[in-house]
């Protein structure tokens, strides 16, 4: 059989050669202010070597941000049992939210919601069906192994007592608040947070030696804006399950199926389809 001419034919072969060439990029990077078809092809890359990635590195680097992420509602609860009742506690406590993703993404750990954006974008540019079920079998190993991290931090802090009373309370509080939401407002938060994360993933590239403050801040709108994220979420759902305070059918059909739906609706339908849309000509031309 004769060997495929372009390989974006073949996958498993496919080696992450940018379609904007590499001098413009190295130009603009050393201005630190990059043309969006820059941002575009450094994103595609990486989002080229995630693709084809194996099984354990990214079961294993999912499970680790899934238990990292926990970080993040552990952190605002132990800023809400410290401070006091107030209608100006939320924007204080809500500070600790980003500690969890500063861990993540600092620590390159596999986030489901970074790849609606990082692994949608080469797809979108190949363009070749094959290339959207490798999104999927991604999406599919990185979801379910944060799910699992998330899981095991849950199970941890519900059982060992490890917290303390009064964070442990917040934890809880924290979590029932998120769950009393209706479905569809827990969609429609998912939206805004799914578009914060991509908006996230899209600035990092021109963010150098700055990503500390632009992960804290974009996090830390999705807390304070009290949106809905389906993995740190999900540590709060689960908790509330080993709790005894829910049970998986209102976690799965009130909370993350809807979250789900939402995150991906913000961070891939659209975010990254006008991303795509912006620099389509500038990246056909090249």
């Amino acid at each position: 059989m004769a060997k495929p001419r372009d390989n974006q034919d073949n996958p498993l072969e496919h080696k992450a050669t940018g379609s904007v060439s590499d001098e413009p990029i190295a130009v603009e990077v050393e201005h630190k202010r990059l043309r969006a078809a820059a941002v575009f092809d450094i994103i595609r890359r990486e989002g080229d070597k995630e693709l084809l990635r194996r099984f354990p590195a990214l079961w294993w680097s999912g499970v680790a941000a899934g238990l990292s992420i926990g970080f993040s509602v552990v952190a605002k609860a132990i800023l809400a049992a410290h401070l006091p009742e107030a209608s100006w506690t939320p924007l204080v406590d809500s500070a600790g939210y980003s500690v969890g993703f500063l861990i993540v993404i600092l620590g390159r750990q596999q986030l489901f919601t970074e790849n609606t954006l990082t692994a949608v974008l080469p797809a979108m540019q190949h363009g070749k069906s094959v290339w959207w079920l490798i999104l999927l079998r991604l999406w599919a190993i990185v979801l379910s192994a944060n799910v699992v991290g998330c899981a095991i931090f849950a199970a941890f802090i519900s059982y060992t007592g490890v917290l303390g009373t009064e964070v442990h309370d917040a934890v809880t509080e924290i979590s029932t608040q998120m769950m009393q939401k209706p479905a569809i407002e827990k969609f429609l938060a998912g939206i805004m947070a799914g578009w914060l994360i991509a908006a996230l993933v899209w600035m990092l590239p021109s963010s150098e030696g700055n990503e500390f403050i632009v992960i804290t801040l974009m996090t830390y709108l999705i807390s304070a804006g009290d949106f809905t994220h389906v993995i740190a979420g999900s540590v709060e759902a689960l908790f509330l399950v080993f709790e005894g305070h829910t049970g998986m059918a209102a976690v799965v059909f009130s909370f993350f199926l809807p979250t789900l739906i939402g995150n991906v609706t913000g961070g891939t339908v659209l975010f990254a389809v006008i991303a795509y849309a912006q620099v389509r000509d500038e990246i056909d031309e090249t």
